[in-house]
């Protein structure tokens, strides 16, 4: 297997769609996006105490042949070489669980990379708590939930043969990789993740991790 990659744009409010739109054309099948908050830069807004603003954090898993060139394609189009248009990133996702069993893991050498994952898990919404739970079963000692929605309000698309519809709810969950495989296997079993519809999982590596005890 080629392996996944997760792109992810930061965008001011309303801009998601466009970056969706974009995403399209490179065979990008899904996205998710959350809210979240920048901070304005502007003395009279400070003044104001208006200094945040919202944002749309679009996530999107996409083989890793894809990646380059959907990464380099969005942040043109969306002229993000301009300030204040917004940013794209990509991780390497080092597992990708969905519908109809689909699992990749790009450490085919068996060797765990890094002393902590990230595990980010997307359900519908009202089933967030099940994931925590399932996590606390093998070992985790908690997680953050975050509401999000699905590419478009008014729409339903497909992300790798799931249904992406507007209420989401997105877990993720830091653990050292030796605990892993168990909290990824008790989700899975617990949500069955694998069948069409119920969520979608991957797991990141994380490079540095502070406050986890």
């Amino acid at each position: 297997m080629s392996g996944f990659s997760l792109i992810c744009c930061v965008v001011n409010m309303g801009d998601a769609s466009k970056v969706y739109k974009i995403a399209k054309k490179y065979g990008i099948k899904g996205e998710t996006t959350s809210i979240g908050r920048g901070t304005i830069c502007n003395p009279l807004m400070n003044f104001l105490a208006i200094n945040e603003e919202r944002k749309e954090i679009i996530s999107m898993v996409v083989e890793n042949e894809l990646a380059g060139e959907a990464l380099q394609g969005i942040g043109t189009e969306m002229q993000f070489e301009k300030p204040h248009h917004g940013i794209a990133f990509s991780y390497s996702v080092s597992e990708f669980i969905g519908s109809k069993n689909t699992v990749s893991d790009i450490n085919s050498t068996g060797r765990e990379q890094g002393m902590h994952k990230i595990i980010f898990v997307i359900v519908e919404k009202g089933r967030a708590e099940e994931v925590i739970e399932a996590a606390k079963k093998a070992g985790s000692r908690g997680g953050t939930i975050i509401n999000a929605r699905g590419a478009g309000v008014h729409e339903v698309q497909k992300f790798f043969s799931m249904e992406i519809e507007p209420e989401k709810e997105e877990v993720f969950i830091i653990t050292k990789s030796e605990n892993k495989d168990n909290i990824v296997n008790s989700i899975r079993e617990y949500i069955k993740i694998d069948e069409p519809g119920n969520g979608l999982l991957y797991v990141l590596d994380a490079n540095e991790v502070y406050g986890l005890h």
